[in-house]
């Protein structure tokens, strides 16, 4: 029996699900028995099926499940929550084997799901293809390891270094595009796959954007909003949607002229406690800034194009010290 062509299979699955699952993490499972894939299941959203009872269940004859194999990317749960703990399932169906593809950093399980599985006499085998269910699971580790949402900083850029032309009365609440059609498409995909978006309050004042992902088909993003001092336009259209948080200083219980270091540090903790796994974060300058002078972020995309505006606002400034591995440029 190949494991880790098995586990593959697994992190296909868990791909496939990502944006579909937060607050959970987008595991994926399957089933072997008999030299064949007999089930799959990725896990549902909050308070839905885990990736293993789905796959179970798409069983219809349970004494099938008996001395099968089941591969999963995460250490299956141990603990009740809003779902009971997968582990009992999984005894119960007298599964023989277990894979697993890393170990669950949550402080509920990890290694305790291992452990139920091995006291009730079930064959574990833990690390197969570690690095690459690391990688499918990064944003659950980064939220459960460093109490914060997985951070990804976007933004596109002309070949003269601005983000967006000078503001006046004529373009004022317009988006001036710098990029092509299909990398707008890709931005809009990635804002299917992230549990939300965030810009600053004067990103909302100069371009009244929607923040949705309308050329991507899915579920649109949490909506977040930056804006310390209470400015925003409450005729925007960013509050047309229910689903936003709107986090001002008054709602972090933070003193006026405090220092803005303090704004993202509650601010994180805010979106941590409301259980926002993974942020985009689209604008402004001054707001991506504000995440790279405090080195608060896992990816930074840009998109690069041959455009020139001469003027305007300038683009975020990478720090000598950032990590080559967590910028990738995209040219546009």
């Amino acid at each position: 029996m190949n494991y880790e062509l098995l586990m593959q299979r697994c992190v296909a699955i868990g791909n496939s699900a990502l944006g579909h699952t937060y607050p959970n993490p987008n595991v994926g499972a399957l089933i072997y028995k008999d030299g064949k894939i007999i089930s799959e299941g990725y896990t549902g959203s909050s308070g839905q099926n885990h990736a293993e009872i789905n796959a179970i269940e798409n069983i219809n004859d349970k004494k099938y499940l008996e001395n099968s194999t089941m591969v999963v990317t995460l250490e299956p749960c141990s603990h009740y929550g809003k779902t009971p703990p997968c582990t009992k399932k999984i005894i119960e169906s007298k599964i023989k084997t277990v894979i697993i593809g890393c170990k669950d950093p949550n402080l509920l399980v990890n290694g305790s799901g291992i452990d139920q599985l091995i006291n009730n006499n079930i064959d574990v085998k833990v690390g197969i293809l570690e690095n690459e269910c690391l990688e499918l699971h990064k944003r659950f580790f980064t939220f459960q390891t460093k109490k914060r949402p997985y951070i990804i900083l976007k933004w596109a850029e002309s070949k003269d270094g601005f983000i967006s032309p000078k503001k006046n009365t004529k373009n004022k609440g317009k988006v001036n595009y710098l990029t092509k059609m299909n990398d707008r498409v890709l931005v809009h995909k990635w804002r299917r796959e992230e549990e939300s978006i965030l810009i600053g309050v004067q990103t909302l004042i100069d371009d009244n954007p929607k923040l949705t992902n309308r050329y991507f088909q899915g579920r649109s993003p949490v909506k977040i909003i930056f804006d310390p001092n209470n400015r925003a336009d409450e005729n925007s259209d960013f509050f047309k949607s229910k689903n936003y948080l709107h986090i001002t200083n008054k709602k972090l219980k933070i003193k006026k002229n405090s220092d803005k270091k303090i704004f993202l540090k509650k601010a994180l903790k805010f979106l941590y406690n409301k259980e926002i796994s993974s942020i985009l974060v689209e604008g402004g300058s001054f707001t991506i800034q504000q995440f790279i002078d405090q080195k608060v972020f896992d990816e930074i995309r840009i998109f690069k194009t041959n455009k020139k505006l001469i003027s305007g606002t300038k683009a975020p400034i990478l720090r000598k010290n950032t990590e080559e591995q967590k910028v990738k440029i995209y040219n546009s």
